[in-house]
């Protein structure tokens, strides 16, 4: 599948990349992970570290798939709002949503604290701010059930978003408890930290191309005729889970993203370097790096199609640059260091998907779809832990690969 093009900030942010090899030899292990992006390197370092031997492989080297693409915002807060998650799924499971998000976020933040490398993971607040004077009352709801959930928010009306951030917009919410990261050096600070420290395998260029099960577990052959038995396996192929089993649930889309140069002073303009997102659809969001950069992204078309998606990189990144210059004027002209195309998938429903599936024995899946995809990563890991070691998760069947796209509306 064709995930990404154009050129990637993240990539060139760590100077010594650990290098992995290629899987010639038959091996065994209580987990293998097929995928060393964002949910795999997750995903090992919670069973690893609570004691299961555990393999990854990779069809590329560590991190270079859909995470290099990523963004790095992490929030509690989705592209579904909890009052949509509410009127969707009901008030228990759409609270339910939004609290294993904030849970996950923190859980992060710990995270990065055991690691042998610096993930550049910051806690940072979020602007949502309404994109016109139409959208208040529904984000003003928004504030409301948030609020009522015990969810850290503030509600900002416009003389308030001029005096902070100096730029004008009918309203917002600032939440706490949110971060950002890069995502690149976060999947290698985990890896490395999960090889040193739990004796974790990694393959990298080896690609899977059968796999079969049986009572006690899976086999799994790679391209090299090396196969490997595990008690359980684990997908975390991301997007390209699709090529393998095609989700009804699933809607593929194209996205856009920019890095800029080093900006000086960066933080006279922007002084709380909050993330920044809007109500409209597609939405447009922006964040800052450690190096005084501003990333943004968004403005996602609804194309499956690289060529077409490709086509449109110049022109999207333009138009970023020109959102930009919109909020913080004093910045033109935006000058953009890296830009890059990616492919997107969310759901119908707007959760992810994690978990088994009837047609594969002894298989999970994690399919972090959506705008909060380290987020719904880091709350897979949490979930395929527990249904190895015990069987069940309580939040399990929130992400049911096999729920309908279209569920029935809650009874009140």
């Amino acid at each position: 599948m064709d995930l990404k093009s154009g050129h990637i900030a993240w990539t060139h942010s760590l100077e010594q990349v650990s290098t992995y090899p290629t899987l010639t030899e038959n091996a065994a292990c209580d987990v293998v992970i097929i995928g060393a992006g964002i949910s795999g390197a997750l995903t090992a370092y919670e069973l690893s570290k609570a004691g299961l031997q555990v393999i990854v492989v990779d069809k590329r080297r560590a991190g270079h798939g859909s995470t290099c693409a990523s963004t790095g915002l992490l929030q509690f807060s989705n592209d579904k709002t909890l009052t949509s998650c509410i009127h969707t799924f009901g008030r228990e499971s759409g609270t339910r949503f939004y609290t294993l998000c904030k849970e996950a976020v923190e859980k992060l933040l710990r995270i990065k604290d055991e690691l042998i490398m610096d993930p550049e993971l910051i806690p940072r607040q979020s602007l949502y701010y309404a994109s016109e004077e139409a959208d208040v009352p529904s984000l003003k709801e928004e504030y409301e059930q948030l609020s009522l959930c015990g969810f850290d928010v503030l509600w900002l009306e416009a003389p308030q978003i001029k005096a902070r951030y100096g730029f004008s917009k009918p309203a917002a919410i600032l939440s706490s408890g949110d971060a950002e990261v890069n995502p690149f050096r976060f999947v290698h600070a985990l890896l490395d930290t999960a090889v040193s420290r739990y004796q974790v395998q990694i393959y990298e260029e080896t690609r899977i191309v059968h796999h079969d099960w049986h009572v006690n577990g899976v086999r799994l052959i790679s391209d090299k005729s090396a196969a490997i038995e595990a008690s359980y396996a684990v997908f975390a192929t991301g997007y390209e889970t699709q090529e393998m089993k095609a989700d009804r649930n699933t809607v593929t889309e194209s996205t856009y993203a920019l890095v800029t140069e080093p900006i000086p002073n960066i933080d006279k303009i922007w002084p709380d370097r909050c993330l920044i997102w809007e109500t409209a659809r597609p939405y447009l969001y922006m964040r800052t790096t450690v190096d005084n950069r501003i990333v943004a992204g968004g403005l996602d078309v609804a194309t499956s199609i690289p060529e077409e998606r490709d086509r449109l990189l110049k022109h999207k990144t333009y138009l970023l640059e020109q959102e930009i210059e919109k909020l913080f004027p004093t910045l033109a002209p935006i000058r953009t260091q890296y830009a890059w195309a990616a492919a997107f998938c969310s759901t119908h429903d707007g959760y992810p998907m994690i978990g088994p599936h009837p047609q594969y024995p002894r298989c999970f899946f994690i399919e972090g779809y959506g705008g909060n995809g380290i987020a719904y990563s880091t709350i897979a890991a949490n979930i395929i832990h527990l249904l190895i070691e015990q069987g069940d998760h309580p939040d399990a069947h929130l992400f049911s690969l096999t729920r309908s796209p279209h569920p029935a509306p809650p009874v009140s």
